[in-house]
């Protein structure tokens, strides 16, 4: 249904606050001009009810159901809430991010999907308090890699069969100074793929990580393993593709 048939036989509200000598010419579902006049007025200033066209009063106040009580659109609050798990009524639009990730102090990345630019606005505060610590880094990335990412500073003991695999999970005589490795976990196996998530993951990095630290960087895409990665879409992925 169109805006015109959905609105096709409705009057203007306001018409009852006008003398009675403008609503004598008034029939059911046919309302004179002046009652169709001042519907564009409504929807202008109170909003008819509609979501997807809310009035000034709507959007500074939301839309709540008269029947259910259900709120339909979330009023001018939303726009400060970027909101990576809430419903599109309750949540700032796309076009509003940009001014938000303002607020923060973010430049949200022009390649990255509407999902992580707002999962990136919604944790900016809270991870700038982990600026420059392995945490820090960690969840700082895997709100872009989204199945996870470990980073190792190379500080682990020798431990037989907890980290005994030299290389792998442990170094002898401990890690170079001011180095650490990173491994991430990506949903996808297509090389094409993983070259560009790995550039994206660098860039990251190196605006993340203390400046006198370096690093190695390393990928993959973890398959299901009891007690290993058993996790879906934290840290395993059915049927990579």
């Amino acid at each position: 249904m169109d805006g015109k048939d959905r609105l096709r036989g409705q009057a203007s509200t306001y018409m009852r606050h006008l003398p009675a000598v403008y609503q004598q010419d008034v029939e059911p579902d046919t309302p004179n001009f002046l009652g169709r006049f001042l519907l564009g007025f409504e929807q202008m200033f109170t909003g008819l009810g509609d979501e997807r066209a809310p009035g000034i009063e709507e959007i500074l106040d939301g839309i709540v159901d008269p029947v259910s009580g259900e709120v339909r659109r979330r009023g001018v609050e939303r726009y400060f809430d970027p909101g990576p798990n809430l419903p599109e009524a309750e949540r700032a639009p796309a076009e509003f991010l940009d001014w938000l990730a303002g607020w923060v102090a973010l430049a949200p990345r022009a390649d990255l999907d509407e999902l992580r630019q707002r999962d990136f606005i919604a944790r900016a505060v809270p991870l700038y308090r982990l600026r420059g610590t392995r945490q820090g880094l960690e969840e700082y990335v895997r709100t872009y890699t989204r199945l996870g990412v470990t980073v190792d500073e190379l500080d682990t003991s020798f431990q037989l069969g907890t980290h005994s695999t030299v290389g792998v999970d442990t170094v002898l005589s401990g890690g170079a100074p001011h180095f650490f490795r990173v491994l991430i976990r990506l949903p996808t196996s297509d090389p094409a793929a993983m070259a560009r998530h790995r550039q994206v993951v660098t860039t990251l990095i190196d605006a993340e990580k203390p400046a006198h630290t370096y690093y190695t960087l390393d990928a993959e895409t973890p398959g299901f393993r009891i007690a290993v990665h058993s996790t879906i879409g934290m840290d395993t992925l059915l049927n990579p593709a």
